[in-house]
């Protein structure tokens, strides 16, 4: 009997692990564990006391061009002692590994071990180290270009908000809210003046999931599937949102801003202009990570995403978000 086609497959971590100890020529007894299922498919490689990260990416998700762009950007960060996790090459240079799975040819990059592990809620202090390192990531990336996406109005707000059509009817409240949300934020960038705002490449997705903290106090950044082309200031609208959705308490919202901003001004200042579209950025990324998730339903988001998931996270986050930082004021919807 034939096998029928397929849209997604699990690789078995126990066969990877001989495949990266043969591939990467590494002496010690190697395994493989899978950390996470989603976008990419996430494993932790051990071998003695050393760690790695194995990603393979979905089918179609990334080109090779898109891939080797990543890493060249994650070379050059290393390269400025930047702390960040790096794409580690075989034996011949080679950094992407292809697998022919059932749903068709899948790309794996192996990745340094970020150093310390990841922490849901953290003080001042290092709120102060994310703020500088990222302003430090900035200095290099600023007006570097990336042979990957540039991050348009286009691609945050018309096309995300397309796919969330898919579960939300148009005419449904939520819906009209959004489309009214996303033509505001369209015109609010459309008025941005780029020639006063720092342009270059970006991070995109700079939250806690994806930093680990040291018992020194060091910050170490990975998880780049997101870089692109864009303002810098979107980074830092991204940890802003992320910061107030995670942190309740009012206070100390308050005291954890200040202390990530002045830790980026302590490197890099953010000029006026930057900052007055800070929460317009913020805004249209959590519009985008929404329809990523209404793209990746097939085999990511389905656990989880459905009619009344999205309507409680327009309700009680965009909506929320919006409201605090008082856009859409003099619109009624």
């Amino acid at each position: 009997m034939a096998f029928f086609p397929v849209t997604n497959t699990t690789l078995s971590a126990d066969h990877l692990a001989g495949f990266i100890q043969k591939e990467y020529q590494l002496e010690n007894t190697v395994s493989c564990k899978l950390l996470k299922t989603g976008i990419n498919h996430t494993y932790l490689v051990t071998s003695q006391n050393q760690k790695f990260i194995f990603r393979v990416y979905s089918i179609n998700w990334r080109t090779t061009t898109e891939i080797l762009e990543e890493i060249r950007l994650l070379n050059l960060l290393k390269e400025q002692n930047l702390p960040v996790s790096f794409a580690m090459a075989d034996g011949a240079g080679n950094y992407i590994k292809e697998f022919k799975a059932p749903e068709g040819i899948r790309f794996g990059v192996l990745f340094s071990h970020a150093e310390g592990s990841k922490a849901l809620n953290y003080g001042t202090d290092i709120h102060f180290k994310v703020g500088e390192t990222m302003a430090r990531m900035h200095q290099i990336t600023h007006n570097l270009v990336l042979d990957r996406v540039t991050y348009t109005a286009d691609l945050l707000l018309n096309q995300s908000v397309e796919r969330l059509t898919q579960f939300l009817d148009r005419n449904e409240k939520d819906m009209i809210y959004i489309a009214a949300l996303r033509d505001f934020l369209k015109e609010a960038i459309g008025q941005i003046d780029k020639s006063k705002i720092r342009l270059g490449a970006i991070h995109m997705d700079i939250w806690f999931d994806n930093m680990h903290f040291s018992d020194s106090g060091a910050v170490s950044i990975f998880d780049f599937d997101f870089c692109g082309n864009g303002f810098l200031v979107s980074d830092i609208g991204y940890y802003v949102m992320q910061l107030f959705n995670l942190e309740k308490d009012e206070s100390q919202h308050k005291i954890k801003l200040e202390s990530f901003l002045n830790g980026y001004e302590s490197v890099t200042k953010i000029n006026d202009d930057e900052k007055h579209i800070i929460p317009i950025m913020s805004t249209a990324a959590y519009l985008f990570y929404l329809g990523v998730q209404c793209q990746r339903f097939d085999n990511w988001s389905n656990v989880f995403l459905n009619e009344i998931y999205l309507k409680r996270f327009i309700e009680l986050i965009i909506k929320k978000w919006v409201d605090f930082n008082n856009l859409m004021d003099h619109q009624k919807v």
